[in-house]
């Protein structure tokens, strides 16, 4: 399993992801708008992160009246504990450096 590079944009993402919960799953543009990102940022982070094993996604199957179904995306077993470790190892690095608190 190949590591991500955590730019600014992909960390958004996986804590996104990271945040997502069964009664609020992460679908596409709700990505987006808690990563305060755009779909031509977020869509092809997702297609990195899944083409790697790190996410799965699912088409809605339940009722969409008046709009198209949502595109759902979860983290697997491994991307969770990835994406846990990466960020992570980021924080400590960040520390060690005087750089804590943010993501910048």
């Amino acid at each position: 399993m190949a590591n991500i590079r955590l730019t600014k944009p992909t960390i958004a993402v996986l804590e996104a992801l990271l945040s997502a919960t069964d009664d609020a799953p992460a679908w596409g543009l709700s990505i987006c708008r808690d990563a305060d990102l755009g779909p031509g940022t977020v869509y092809p982070i997702l297609d990195r992160l899944a083409e790697r094993g790190w996410v799965t996604s699912m088409e809605e199957t339940g009722p969409h009246p008046g709009r198209p179904a949502r595109r759902f995306y979860e983290l697997t077993g491994t991307g969770r504990l990835q994406a846990t470790n990466s960020l992570e190892a980021r924080a400590v690095r960040r520390f060690r450096l005087g750089l804590a608190g943010g993501a910048a």
